[in-house]
């Protein structure tokens, strides 16, 4: 559900009642500033609401988190 930051904040109570069964998306300006949801909401859910957001660009992040260990190290040489 998408709702202004003005009616948000006029019917504040409203939208925490409405969160427990849909996220809420507040807006600024035509733009989205804020999600409200559940805290009860499945974390298993959550995740795979994220699933295919990061692209799969063959990224490995144990490389990447090595080279950056590599640098900081460095650092302190």
């Amino acid at each position: 559900m998408l709702v202004t930051a003005t009616e948000f904040k006029s019917n504040i109570g409203r939208y925490l009642s409405l969160v427990a069964t849909e996220d809420i998306f507040i807006t600024k300006n035509g733009k989205s500033v804020a999600k409200l949801s559940s805290t009860n909401q499945d974390k298993v859910d959550i995740m795979e609401s994220l699933f295919g957001i990061i692209p799969d660009d063959g990224v490995d992040y144990r490389k990447f988190k090595a080279e950056r260990l590599a640098k900081k190290n460095e650092s302190f040489d």
